[in-house]
Protein backbone atom coordinates (compact mmCIF):
# COMPACT_ATOMS: atom_id res chain seq x y z
CA UNK A 1 0.00 0.00 0.00
CA UNK A 2 2.73 2.48 0.95
CA UNK A 3 4.12 2.86 -2.60
CA UNK A 4 0.65 4.06 -3.64
CA UNK A 5 0.72 6.96 -1.18
CA UNK A 6 1.60 10.48 -2.27
CA UNK A 7 1.59 14.02 -0.83
CA UNK A 8 -1.89 15.30 -0.06
CA UNK A 9 -3.16 11.92 1.14
CA UNK A 10 -4.10 10.99 4.71
CA UNK A 11 -3.72 7.34 5.69
CA UNK A 12 -5.89 6.28 8.64
CA UNK A 13 -5.42 3.11 10.68
CA UNK A 14 -6.87 1.54 13.80
CA UNK A 15 -4.85 0.28 16.75
CA UNK A 16 -2.35 -2.59 16.27
CA UNK A 17 -0.99 -1.09 13.04
CA UNK A 18 1.59 1.32 14.44
CA UNK A 19 5.23 0.33 14.09
CA UNK A 20 8.40 2.33 13.55
CA UNK A 21 9.13 0.86 10.13
CA UNK A 22 5.55 1.30 8.96
CA UNK A 23 5.44 4.86 10.26
CA UNK A 24 8.60 5.76 8.35
CA UNK A 25 7.54 3.90 5.20
CA UNK A 26 4.22 5.76 5.11
CA UNK A 27 5.45 9.25 5.99
CA UNK A 28 8.50 9.07 3.71
CA UNK A 29 6.10 9.09 0.76
CA UNK A 30 5.04 12.63 1.64
CA UNK A 31 1.58 11.52 2.72
CA UNK A 32 0.29 12.19 6.22
CA UNK A 33 -0.89 9.53 8.64
CA UNK A 34 -3.44 9.36 11.45
CA UNK A 35 -3.14 6.14 13.42
CA UNK A 36 -4.59 5.05 16.72
CA UNK A 37 -1.84 4.31 19.22
CA UNK A 38 -1.66 1.13 21.28
CA UNK A 39 -3.14 -2.29 20.73
CA UNK A 40 -2.51 -5.91 21.59
CA UNK A 41 1.15 -5.17 22.30
CA UNK A 42 0.20 -2.61 24.93
CA UNK A 43 0.44 1.15 25.07
CA UNK A 44 3.43 2.92 23.55
CA UNK A 45 5.25 5.71 25.38
CA UNK A 46 4.25 9.11 24.04
CA UNK A 47 6.18 11.68 26.11
CA UNK A 48 5.09 15.30 25.96
CA UNK A 49 7.49 17.41 23.93
CA UNK A 50 5.34 20.51 23.54
CA UNK A 51 1.73 21.31 24.41
CA UNK A 52 -0.31 22.79 21.57
CA UNK A 53 -3.18 25.29 21.80
CA UNK A 54 -5.87 22.88 20.55
CA UNK A 55 -5.25 20.40 23.37
CA UNK A 56 -2.99 18.09 21.38
CA UNK A 57 0.75 17.86 21.94
CA UNK A 58 3.96 17.02 20.14
CA UNK A 59 5.74 13.81 21.05
CA UNK A 60 8.66 11.77 19.79
CA UNK A 61 8.53 8.23 18.43
CA UNK A 62 11.64 6.08 18.47
CA UNK A 63 13.19 3.43 16.30
CA UNK A 64 12.82 -0.10 17.62
CA UNK A 65 15.28 -1.18 20.31
CA UNK A 66 16.43 2.34 21.13
CA UNK A 67 18.20 2.27 24.49
CA UNK A 68 16.64 4.23 27.39
CA UNK A 69 19.67 6.50 27.62
CA UNK A 70 19.41 7.29 23.91
CA UNK A 71 15.68 7.97 24.27
CA UNK A 72 16.41 10.47 27.04
CA UNK A 73 19.03 12.22 24.88
CA UNK A 74 16.65 12.43 21.92
CA UNK A 75 13.80 13.65 24.12
CA UNK A 76 16.00 16.47 25.43
CA UNK A 77 16.78 17.51 21.85
CA UNK A 78 13.09 17.39 20.95
CA UNK A 79 12.02 19.59 23.85
CA UNK A 80 14.34 22.40 22.76
CA UNK A 81 13.07 23.98 19.52
CA UNK A 82 16.62 25.10 18.77
CA UNK A 83 17.95 21.51 18.71
CA UNK A 84 14.87 19.67 17.46
CA UNK A 85 16.22 19.61 13.90
CA UNK A 86 19.33 17.77 15.13
CA UNK A 87 17.36 14.55 15.73
CA UNK A 88 18.46 11.76 13.40
CA UNK A 89 15.31 10.77 11.44
CA UNK A 90 16.62 7.21 11.31
CA UNK A 91 16.46 7.05 15.12
CA UNK A 92 13.41 9.13 16.05
CA UNK A 93 10.78 11.48 14.65
CA UNK A 94 8.48 14.16 15.94
CA UNK A 95 4.78 13.31 15.88
CA UNK A 96 1.59 14.78 17.31
CA UNK A 97 -0.86 13.19 19.73
CA UNK A 98 -4.60 13.85 19.81
CA UNK A 99 -6.13 12.29 22.92
CA UNK A 100 -9.82 12.31 23.79
CA UNK A 101 -12.56 10.26 25.43
CA UNK A 102 -15.91 9.27 23.96
CA UNK A 103 -18.37 9.94 26.77
CA UNK A 104 -21.41 8.11 25.35
CA UNK A 105 -19.75 4.68 25.19
CA UNK A 106 -20.95 3.10 28.41
CA UNK A 107 -19.23 -0.18 27.60
CA UNK A 108 -15.78 1.33 27.14
CA UNK A 109 -14.49 4.62 28.56
CA UNK A 110 -10.89 4.02 27.50
CA UNK A 111 -9.24 7.22 26.22
CA UNK A 112 -8.45 7.25 22.51
CA UNK A 113 -4.98 8.45 21.49
CA UNK A 114 -4.32 9.25 17.85
CA UNK A 115 -0.83 9.66 16.44
CA UNK A 116 -0.40 11.88 13.41
CA UNK A 117 2.34 13.34 11.25
CA UNK A 118 0.38 16.61 10.88
CA UNK A 119 2.27 18.70 13.43
CA UNK A 120 0.61 22.10 13.04
CA UNK A 121 -2.88 22.44 14.59
CA UNK A 122 -3.62 25.18 12.06
CA UNK A 123 -3.43 22.58 9.28
CA UNK A 124 -5.71 20.10 11.08
CA UNK A 125 -7.20 20.93 14.50
CA UNK A 126 -7.58 18.11 17.01
CA UNK A 127 -11.37 18.05 16.63
CA UNK A 128 -11.09 17.64 12.85
CA UNK A 129 -8.66 14.73 13.21
CA UNK A 130 -10.88 13.03 15.80
CA UNK A 131 -13.84 13.35 13.42
CA UNK A 132 -11.77 11.95 10.54
CA UNK A 133 -10.85 8.92 12.64
CA UNK A 134 -14.49 8.43 13.58
CA UNK A 135 -15.54 8.51 9.92
CA UNK A 136 -13.09 5.69 9.23
CA UNK A 137 -15.55 3.41 10.99
CA UNK A 138 -18.01 3.91 8.12
CA UNK A 139 -15.69 1.91 5.86
CA UNK A 140 -15.35 -0.90 8.41
CA UNK A 141 -19.11 -0.90 8.89
CA UNK A 142 -19.61 -1.26 5.14
CA UNK A 143 -17.25 -4.24 5.05
CA UNK A 144 -19.16 -5.82 7.91
CA UNK A 145 -22.47 -5.24 6.16
CA UNK A 146 -21.21 -6.98 3.06
CA UNK A 147 -19.54 -9.95 4.74
CA UNK A 148 -21.91 -10.56 7.65
CA UNK A 149 -25.40 -9.34 6.80
CA UNK A 150 -25.46 -9.69 3.03
CA UNK A 151 -23.26 -12.69 2.28
CA UNK A 152 -23.59 -14.37 5.67
CA UNK A 153 -20.89 -15.15 8.27
CA UNK A 154 -18.56 -17.97 7.27
CA UNK A 155 -20.32 -18.55 3.98
CA UNK A 156 -18.08 -19.78 1.15
CA UNK A 157 -18.50 -18.37 -2.34
CA UNK A 158 -20.33 -20.81 -4.61
CA UNK A 159 -18.28 -20.16 -7.75
CA UNK A 160 -15.63 -22.70 -8.74
CA UNK A 161 -13.48 -20.73 -11.20
CA UNK A 162 -11.50 -17.48 -10.82
CA UNK A 163 -13.65 -15.69 -13.41
CA UNK A 164 -16.89 -16.71 -11.71
CA UNK A 165 -15.52 -15.84 -8.26
CA UNK A 166 -14.79 -12.34 -9.57
CA UNK A 167 -18.29 -12.13 -11.00
CA UNK A 168 -19.87 -13.28 -7.75
CA UNK A 169 -17.89 -10.76 -5.70
CA UNK A 170 -18.95 -7.96 -8.03
CA UNK A 171 -22.52 -9.17 -7.65
CA UNK A 172 -22.29 -8.73 -3.88
CA UNK A 173 -20.67 -5.31 -4.30
CA UNK A 174 -23.37 -4.11 -6.69
CA UNK A 175 -26.11 -5.41 -4.40
CA UNK A 176 -24.55 -3.63 -1.43
CA UNK A 177 -24.33 -0.44 -3.49
CA UNK A 178 -27.99 -0.70 -4.52
CA UNK A 179 -29.16 -1.29 -0.93
CA UNK A 180 -27.05 1.62 0.32
CA UNK A 181 -28.60 3.84 -2.36
CA UNK A 182 -32.08 2.84 -1.20
CA UNK A 183 -31.12 3.60 2.41
CA UNK A 184 -29.86 7.05 1.42
CA UNK A 185 -33.04 7.71 -0.56
CA UNK A 186 -35.26 6.67 2.34
CA UNK A 187 -33.22 8.69 4.83
CA UNK A 188 -33.35 11.77 2.62
CA UNK A 189 -37.14 11.53 2.32
CA UNK A 190 -37.43 11.10 6.10
CA UNK A 191 -34.88 13.89 6.73
CA UNK A 192 -32.67 11.71 8.94
CA UNK A 193 -29.05 10.59 8.89
CA UNK A 194 -28.60 7.43 6.75
CA UNK A 195 -26.62 5.93 9.63
CA UNK A 196 -29.89 5.71 11.56
CA UNK A 197 -31.31 3.23 9.05
CA UNK A 198 -30.22 -0.28 10.01
CA UNK A 199 -28.64 -2.16 7.13
CA UNK A 200 -29.56 -5.65 8.33
CA UNK A 201 -33.21 -4.67 8.77
CA UNK A 202 -33.25 -3.21 5.27
CA UNK A 203 -31.86 -6.48 3.90
CA UNK A 204 -34.61 -8.45 5.66
CA UNK A 205 -37.33 -6.20 4.24
CA UNK A 206 -35.93 -6.47 0.72
CA UNK A 207 -35.66 -10.25 0.91
CA UNK A 208 -39.33 -10.43 1.84
CA UNK A 209 -40.53 -7.99 -0.82
CA UNK A 210 -38.36 -8.58 -3.89
CA UNK A 211 -40.22 -11.24 -5.87
CA UNK A 212 -37.82 -11.31 -8.83
CA UNK A 213 -34.21 -10.63 -7.76
CA UNK A 214 -33.04 -10.46 -11.39
CA UNK A 215 -35.32 -7.48 -11.95
CA UNK A 216 -33.54 -5.48 -9.25
CA UNK A 217 -31.39 -3.08 -11.29
CA UNK A 218 -27.98 -2.14 -9.82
Amino acid sequence: MYPLLEPGMLLLADRNFYGWRDWCAATDTGADVLWRAGGAGGAIALPVVQDLPDGSYLTVVYASRTRPSERDRILALARDPATRADIDPHRARIARVVSYQVTDRADNDEPISLLTSILDPADAPAAVLAEAYHQRWDHETSNGQLKTHLRGPGRVLRSKSPAMVTQEIYGYLLTHYAISALICQAATEADIDPDQVKFHRTVRILRRRVQDPTAFSP
